[in-house]
């Protein structure tokens, strides 16, 4: 504990705030001067993901279909993870999980959500406002076949968001279920499935010198097209 404390020393200003040693104020950088002007975007949001998903892709991004998902419970506590997006088109975006995790609870009492693509080292952000509804048991068959086998195995050995006891415990189920498994293919789990997060919003920010970013959002209309409109940084 003694050595943790040695490396959280803070040190109080003139106004009694507390500060770091490498102060959190300190800590920015500008970003680059990367345009994103209203000539240069595609008409259709998803056409102008897609492009942007590539660039990132193509400038080794890491892990670039890394998206933050936020749900809010039924009481209104908001709740963030990162998950995978596994494919896209222009119905939505598909993500797997657990069908009794926290996410899928929360989604089932209020399917409203929000994905979030941090694209930090190319300076840009996409964010999508939607509504996530489940696909297919045909659809999550196909994706669920392709997952290696170990991750298939992981399925169906983690009660995903229940408490544990230990790690120990977790690895045991594991092989406990790899046994169970050794011969033939790994069945899906009747608990496990994927949502598509079928997009009403989505906003493009591309990071700009001086905090004066370029935001644009697209809102789909009832006729199926988008609109486009400029936000103040």
């Amino acid at each position: 504990m003694q050595r943790l404390r040695r490396h959280v020393l803070v040190a109080s200003d003139e106004d009694g705030m507390s500060t770091n040693a490498h102060s959190i104020f300190e800590m920015r950088r500008d970003y680059g001067s990367v345009e994103a002007e209203e000539s240069e975007l595609k008409q259709d949001a998803i056409d102008q993901f897609h492009d942007w998903f590539e660039e990132a892709a193509g400038k080794s991004v890491l892990d670039p279909n890394a998206m933050s998902l936020a749900t809010v419970s039924p009481d209104g506590q908001p709740s963030l993870r990162t998950v995978l997006l596994k494919q896209y088109d222009e119905r939505g975006f598909i993500f797997f999980t657990n069908l009794e995790s926290r996410k899928a609870q929360e989604i089932a009492a209020n399917p409203k959500v929000s994905l979030l693509f941090p694209w930090v080292a190319i300076d840009r952000q996409v964010i999508v406002y939607g509504v996530a509804e489940r696909i297919s048991v045909t659809e999550t068959m196909k994706y669920f076949m392709t997952r290696p086998r170990g991750s298939q195995i992981a399925a169906w050995a983690s009660v995903q968001s229940r408490r544990i006891p230990t790690r120990k415990f977790l690895e045991m189920e594991w092989e406990r279920m790899k046994a169970k498994f050794e011969r033939g293919e790994v069945p899906l789990p009747s608990f496990w499935g994927g949502f598509r997060v079928v997009p009403r919003q989505i906003e493009f920010w591309q990071g700009r010198p001086n905090r004066m970013h370029d935001r644009h959002l697209y809102a789909k209309q009832s006729d199926g097209s988008w609109s486009i409109e400029r936000l103040a940084p």
